[in-house]
């Protein structure tokens, strides 16, 4: 059988029951796709049916405040996600008069949305015979047509897109490409993968060539840069604190924190009472200061974080100091929410 007829075959028979799936409203596509770049359907999935429930159409989510579409994603991770979203359904309600771009070309033209999302797009929901490239594409591809083009050279994206795109059958390409990336999620996963019972084991080169734990080939390594960071958690008499907002570019932009004393290297915990005491920021003396757990290390994709918390007693009221019920409505990077749920008095 041809290739992509078994494919789809699998697919029909073994698909999950996710709500984008019945659907072909280009909104929920795109929101869907959005939330499951770099993020397990698991993981995706509740925040869907939670943005679904409080954005049931652009427009909605086109008015909603940055905070609440940021506290709504807390958690989800690469915030920059959520910004762009909320800044493509802006343009989209109010420039595109609601109506989503039909094509691929033009669906690229959208902030956040690139060559895979406007493929998943187009295809999906428009039905275009255009093939899209994710890391469950480049598995499947590389394993079974035994590709051993290194996936994260400058040349390998073109390559299997054409490879994709020479099995899309133009006139089912919806499903070809959900049957792609979920075989890709399912069947032929990354590790210790169920060969023996996989419909393409048969043709399959990886597996007929004793190859499957080398493919796909990845050599190029993510640079990881150490940061550590003290949040200092400030409490006055009438227990309030301070948070603020990131303003700067980078990780969390435009999420709240503690007031955050960064090192470039590790401190010891004596240097860094000193250096709190002596915090430029404050406007308060300070009566003592006390770690109050030991280090989380927050790993990101290309940073690990080293983070500790230090609680700040003052002995003066902090100016424009707020309680905790004020504070906690704002949106908050996930380690800072963990700690907030299991050590605010």
């Amino acid at each position: 059988m041809v290739f992509y007829k078994s494919l789809i075959q699998w697919y029909l028979h073994n698909k999950r029951d996710l709500p984008w799936r019945k659907t072909h409203n280009p909104y929920f596509i795109w929101l869907s796709e959005i939330m499951l770049q770099q993020t397990r359907v698991a993981q995706g999935l509740p925040y869907f049916l939670s943005f679904q429930e409080a954005f049931p159409t652009v427009f909605d989510l086109a008015d909603a405040p940055e905070e609440k579409v940021l506290k709504l994603w807390q958690g989800l991770g690469y915030y920059s996600r959520a910004r762009n979203l909320h800044a493509t359904a802006k343009h989209v309600a109010y420039n595109l008069n609601g109506k989503f771009p039909s094509s691929y070309k033009e669906l690229l033209k959208l902030k956040g949305v690139g060559d895979y999302t406007a493929a998943a797009i187009a295809s999906i929901s428009y039905n275009e015979p255009v093939p899209v490239v994710d890391g469950n594409v480049y598995r499947v591809l590389s394993r079974y047509f035994g590709v051993e083009t290194d996936i994260s050279s400058s040349a390998a994206k073109a390559e299997f897109k054409e490879l994709a795109g020479s099995q899309l059958p133009k006139d089912n390409a919806a499903e070809f490409n959900q049957a792609m990336m979920e075989f890709g999620a399912l069947q032929c996963v990354p590790k210790s993968p169920d060969c023996v019972n996989c419909i393409f084991n048969v043709n399959c080169v990886a597996y007929t060539t004793g190859r499957v734990d080398s493919l796909p080939i990845k050599l190029k390594k993510t640079k990881v840069t150490n940061r550590y960071f003290n949040y200092m958690v400030v409490k006055d008499a009438l227990g309030n604190t301070i948070v603020q907002k990131r303003t700067a570019k980078g990780i969390w932009h435009n999420l709240y924190e503690f007031p955050l004393l960064e090192t470039v290297t590790p401190v010891p915990d004596k240097e860094v009472v000193k250096l709190i005491e002596q915090f430029p920021g404050f406007e308060f003396e300070v009566k003592s200061v006390h770690a109050i757990m030991p280090e989380v290390v927050h790993k990101l994709s290309h940073q690990h974080l080293h983070i500790r918390f230090w609680e700040v007693v003052t002995k003066d009221i902090v100016v424009n100091g707020q309680s905790y019920g004020e504070i906690k409505a704002y949106p908050y990077p996930i380690v800072i929410h963990n700690f907030m749920e299991k050590h605010w008095e």
